[in-house]
This record gives C-alpha cells, structure tokens and sequence, in this order.
C-alpha cells in the first residue's frame, strides 16, 4: 500500500513554480502603480490575517493569490521611485539564482558539506578583488581571504572579535587586557560598530567617537591624538573603523592617513564600504580605494549596489588566522578528513553561526549575466543621475546642499528651516510617489536622496524633483 504524503510533487512545483515566476515579472511590471512607502497602520496587515492556521492544507493557487492582501504593507524597496536609505536592490538574474540556492537546500559549513558551495565562494570573492582594485592581500592565496557575510553589521562584529584576538593574544580575563581595549569610529560612522562594541563585551562607554571635518569626514589628527591620550591612560587601542561612504552622507574618509596611524599604533583598521564600494568596479572611482592597502579587513555589500538581493556582504581579511582563531570551535560531530587536512576553507569559521547558505550562487550569476561592463554602465548611469540632481539644488534659490555629493547620495534641505523640511518630507512620503530619508547633519533636519534601485532612469528621478518643488511650493502656500 502506497503511503500518503502531503509533499508538492515535482509537477506540481514545476507548474506553480512557473505561476510564482510570473507573479514577480507581472509585480515588477507595475511596481510603480503601488504607494512606495507603505501606507497601512500598525496592526492592519495582521488584521486580515487568519487568526489560526489551517487544519487541512490549502490550495497553492489561493495562498499565492492572498499574496495581493499583503501588499498594501509593503514597503517597495525595488520600486524606481524608491530614494530613501540606502538601496537593497536585486535583479533578474540573483532572484533566479536564490531560487536555485532555495532549491539545492545546502548548508554550507563545511567544505565537506558542499564543496560547490565553499569553492565558488571563494572564487567569486577573488573575482571581485580583481574587479574592484582591491589589494592583492585579500585574495585566498594569500594569508587573507574573503568570505560572504549576511551584512555589514555582521562584518564589523566579525572584525572587532578578530581586532580583539589579535590584540590581547587570547588572553581575555576580567582583570587583563580585555577590559582595557579601546575602540574607534567617527560621529558619522553605521551604529553597527557600536552595537559591536557591545556586544563582543568591552563596553560602549570604551567606544572613542572622532570628530569630523566640514565634509562630515573623521579627523584623522584627532584620531591620533585619542589613541595617544588613552595609551597614557594605560588603555589598549586595538580597533579603528574608517568608512568609505558614510549612511548620513556618503563622507569619505582619508583611508590614507588614518591607515599610517593604525599601522604605526599597531591597531586593526576595519574599512566600511557598505554601499560605496560597489563604486570601484569603475575604474574612474577606484581612487576610492586609495589607502585600503593599510586595511586589515574590509567590508562592502552587493546587496546594496550591485543588483544582488539580500543578503549578501562581502568581508575581506588581511591575515584569516586571526579571524579563525576568534571563532574556530570543533567539536567531534563536526570533524572530518578534509578539515584536518588544511587544504579547505571551512567558513563556518569565519562567522558567527554555524549554517550558511549557497549564496554565492546570486553573486556569481550577477557577474556573469551583467558582466563587468554592464555592471559599471549601470552604477555610471546612477551617479549621473544623482550629480544632476544635486545640480538642480546647487541651481535653486529654495533649496541648499548640505553636504558633497561624491557619488549617488545628494543631502539637501529647504531654506525654510527645519520645521519645514520635516513637513515637507512627511508630505512627499505620505504621497506614496516618492520615498525618502532624513538624517541630522550640523545640527540642521536634512533630506537625503539616494539613487541607486535597480531599474531607476532620468524620468524617475526628474519626477522626484518637480513633486518635491511643487509639495513645497504648497506648504508655502499654506503658511
């Protein structure tokens, strides 16, 4: 007698498969007829959920049509009127790759447990040395090596526990080196790094916040001249996070410099390129890169600006033995024949948990498919449109810049002063057409405007600019 399962069969995932494949082409197709911002109230979405989950199954067909119930609380992050944050953009081809890494199902840490997985990982992650003018110490045949991380916060705690194995030689007691260690980051720097900070146990209050410069760019001077207060202090600097391309503004900061000063303090220089770095696949804005070399790890997400969903971070590292030895754990069930060879990556051993998925495969098919020339035509393209943006501010007598505009971030407010540019953003994001971001940038309330979603154009960005003057001309109206 047959046993009864429950299982979709292969025909049936063949043939809705396809029906899921033509439900995303059909919502990218009219993504823009959807408020970009989500205009539901908290709890509404839950309100029209089923209070409890069925005893019998349900068709396929009527789950993914109550997928349309859930949209009006989405938040369209792939939509081309989408500006706010940073973008979290994806593409054809890593939505078709992330189907393919759901499919095989691996779980990758282990080499033994794909080696596919590890391998392409690898290579891919060389690759992109290569493309972005990375120093070579960062490639898997030498000391260092990348690895893909889930995001740039994981990065930055991944860095800080290998800074702090490096620093107090495994040594970590409540009386030692530990509780003296002393990290640095500037005003502008992501609050990952302090969340860090934290975390690994060293404290928040040991977290030394530089100041910066009118560009909103870390002081380098006022860095050494901290890390030379507290070595009088008796304390330990062990960890510096320097950012090419801050959240706030996109400040870039002089990697050079500070670079000599961690190398001549013996401190671990952690390089943020969150968004920023996907910049460098140009050759025209590898400059960026100018002081890297001084880097002990590095840090930059595809899922941001290289048309691969999240997540997906690349994390880089000067010397992976000191990454390893802060979290390298083997216990029994664990070990194997290729493992105590030496000759794999177990990249287990380069994160904080113990699973990792096939994601490689998403970056490894956006490369291919786009190629490095298409990759840079598309990264030219938003950060003309930004520079053209920020012309128009730079031309008007209402609204000012804030801040530079390097790349594909323009920080800009109306003159009318904070009140006013508080309402002004409320107005254009409860709209639905647009979606921005705010920050603080000297003490003024600043609107930022980041072009960088996949399938942005000149139009998108053009109808950004006359809502915002016309949402603006009628608040004026209305004082």
């Amino acid at each position: 007698m047959e046993q009864k399962s429950f299982h979709m069969t292969p025909d049936e995932f063949r043939r809705q498969g396809r029906a899921v494949v033509d439900w995303i082409a059909d919502y990218y197709e009219r993504v823009e007829s959807f408020p970009v911002l989500s205009q539901v109230k908290p709890g509404e979405i839950r309100a029209c959920l089923n209070p409890e989950p069925p005893m019998q199954g349900e068709a396929f067909e009527k789950i993914l049509a109550d997928v349309e119930n859930l949209l009006p609380g989405v938040t369209h992050w792939q939509s081309p009127n989408f500006f706010a944050y940073f973008p979290a953009n994806t593409s054809g081809p890593s939505i078709l790759a992330e189907l393919l890494s759901a499919g095989l199902g691996v779980q990758g840490m282990l080499w033994a447990t794909s080696p596919a997985c590890t391998e392409l990982e690898t290579h891919v992650l060389d690759w992109l040395v290569d493309a972005l003018a990375l120093p070579r110490k960062f490639k898997s045949d030498s000391a260092g090596g990348g690895t893909i991380q889930d995001s740039a916060s994981s990065a930055a705690l991944c860095a800080l526990l290998a800074a702090r194995e490096r620093i107090t030689q495994y040594q970590i007691n409540a009386r030692g080196v530990n509780e003296r260690l002393v990290a640095y980051a500037s005003t502008q720097t992501h609050s990952s790094v302090e969340k860090g900070v934290g975390i690994i146990g060293i404290g928040r209050e040991n977290l030394r916040l530089i100041a910066v410069d009118e560009n909103f760019a870390m002081r380098a001077d006022e860095l050494a001249k901290q890390i030379q207060t507290d070595r009088a202090a008796g304390l330990v600097p062990f960890f510096v996070c320097a950012t090419i391309g801050t959240t706030s503004s996109n400040a870039l900061d002089p990697l050079p410099e500070i670079g000599r000063i961690c190398r001549d303090a013996g401190v671990w220089l952690h390089v943020d390129a969150a968004m920023s770095g996907t910049a460098a696949i140009c050759p025209e804005y590898q400059t960026l890169n100018d002081g890297v070399e001084f880097a002990d790890s590095y840090s930059f997400n595809p899922h941001k600006w290289m048309f691969t969903n999240f997540d997906c971070n690349c994390f880089y590292v000067a010397d992976r033995a000191a990454l390893i030895n802060a979290l390298s754990i083997l216990p029994e069930y664990l070990r194997n024949q290729a493992t105590e060879s030496g000759a794999v990556f177990d990249y287990r051993d380069w994160q904080i948990s113990l699973g990792r998925r096939f994601r490689s495969l998403k970056l490894w098919f956006v490369l291919r498919y786009y190629g490095i020339e298409g990759l840079r035509y598309h990264v030219r393209q938003h950060i003309a449109l930004a520079q053209n943006f920020a012309a128009q501010i730079r031309a008007s007598e209402k609204f000012e810049l804030v801040a530079p505009s390097p790349l594909n971030l323009v920080c800009f407010r109306h003159v009318n002063g904070d009140a006013f540019n508080r309402q002004l953003l409320e107005r254009l994001n409860a709209s639905g057409r647009i979606y921005l971001t705010h920050t603080i940038l000297n003490g003024q309330y600043t609107l930022r405007l980041c072009v960088g979603q996949t399938n942005t154009q000149a139009r998108h960005v053009a109808e950004a600019w006359r809502l915002i003057q016309q949402v603006a001309r009628e608040l004026e109206g209305e004082k």
